[in-house]
C-alpha cells in the first residue's frame, strides 16, 4: 500500500478545544462552515480530504483492490487517515475530537483503529461501521465518471442524497452543495469510489471504541439508516445519539444551526 502523503489543504477558526471535522465526498471543507462558526471553545481543523477541493489526489496509489474495475486507484480510508495524522502532527496536535459525515465517519473508525492515542472523541454524522453494499452501483459511478458524466452524477447526488425537507426549505443550500462537488475530478471520483467500495467491515470496531461517540442520524438519509447508526450505541465508551427526522445523508449542511446546538454540549464536555 502506498505510504506517499497529500499535501493537504485546510482552513483553522476559533482557539480552544481541537476539532477536526471531515466532509463527505465529493464535497469539501466548505461542507462544516456553517457548523464550525457556530460553535464556541473549538480550535477547529478542517481540510480537504485528498482528492477534494483544493488537496490534490496525489500520485502513487495502489491499484487492483477493486475488483470489478481493476484498473482504478483506490483511495482507501487507510490512507485518508495517515493523511490526517500527518496533518495533526505537522500543526503539533497531539490528540483531537474527530467529526466525520460519511466517508468522513469511515475515516474516524480507520483512526481509531490506527491511533486510538490520538483521539478525544469521535462524532459520526451520517456515518455507518457496516460495510459498503454497493459494488454494482459504484463500479457503474466510475464507468460514467470515466465517460465525462460528472455533472450528471452530481446532479443525481443532490436529488437523492439531500433530505427532501431540506430542498424544499433551503433550494439556496442544494445550489450550493451541487457548486461545491465541481472541485473533484473524474480521477479522484473513481478512486473515491474504490476505496468506499472497499472499506473494511468496522462492526468489530465500534466494539472497542473506549472514547465518547456522539452519533446523528438522518431520517431522510437514503444511504445510512436510523437503526444502521444506532450500531454506535454499543460502543463501550458511551454513546449520545440523535436523530433528525428531517434531514437527509448531508444534514450538517442541510440543517447547521441544530447540529451546531447539538454538538455544543458534546464538545464542552470534551473540553472539560
Amino acid at each position: 500500500m502506498s505510504t506517499q502523503r497529500a499535501e493537504l489543504s485546510y482552513c483553522e477558526r476559533g482557539a480552544g478545544l481541537p476539532v477536526v471535522f471531515l466532509h463527505p465526498t465529493p464535497l469539501d471543507r466548505e461542507y462544516w462552515r456553517p457548523v464550525a462558526e457556530r460553535l464556541e471553545g473549538v480550535r477547529a481543523i478542517v481540510p480537504d480530504l485528498r482528492g477534494h477541493g483544493a488537496s490534490p489526489l496525489g500520485a502513487g496509489l495502489a491499484a487492483g483492490g477493486f475488483s470489478p474495475v481493476p484498473d482504478a486507484p483506490v483511495l482507501t480510508m487507510d490512507v485518508l487517515a495517515r493523511d490526517v495524522l500527518a496533518l495533526l502532527d505537522a500543526l503539533g496536535v497531539r490528540q483531537a475530537v474527530f467529526v466525520g459525515c460519511s466517508i468522513g465517519g469511515y475515516v474516524l473508525l480507520e483512526l481509531w483503529r490506527q491511533a486510538p492515542e490520538r483521539v478525544r472523541g469521535l462524532a459520526f454524522v451520517c456515518s455507518k461501521p457496516q460495510p459498503d453494499a454497493a459494488g454494482a452501483r459504484r463500479a457503474e459511478t466510475m464507468a460514467k465518471a470515466r465517460a465525462g458524466g460528472r455533472a450528471e452524477l452530481f446532479d443525481g447526488m443532490v436529488r437523492t442524497l439531500m433530505g427532501k425537507s431540506a430542498q424544499e426549505k433551503h433550494p439556496e443550500r442544494a445550489v450550493a452543495l451541487r457548486e461545491r462537488m465541481n472541485a473533484v475530478t473524474a480521477e479522484a471520483l473513481v478512486a473515491v469510489q474504490a476505496g468506499l467500495a472497499t472499506r473494511p467491515d468496522s462492526l468489530p470496531t465500534v466494539g472497542t471504541i473506549t472514547a465518547p461517540v456522539f452519533a446523528l442520524a438522518g431520517g431522510e438519509d437514503p444511504g445510512v439508516t436510523v437503526e444502521e447508526m444506532r450500531v454506535f450505541t454499543h460502543a463501550p465508551g458511551g454513546c449520545s445519539f440523535h436523530e433528525i427526522r428531517d434531514a437527509g445523508h448531508f444534514a450538517a449542511y442541510e440543517q447547521p444551526e441544530l447540529v451546531a446546538a447539538l454538538l455544543q454540549p458534546w464538545l464542552a464536555k470534551m473540553a472539560g
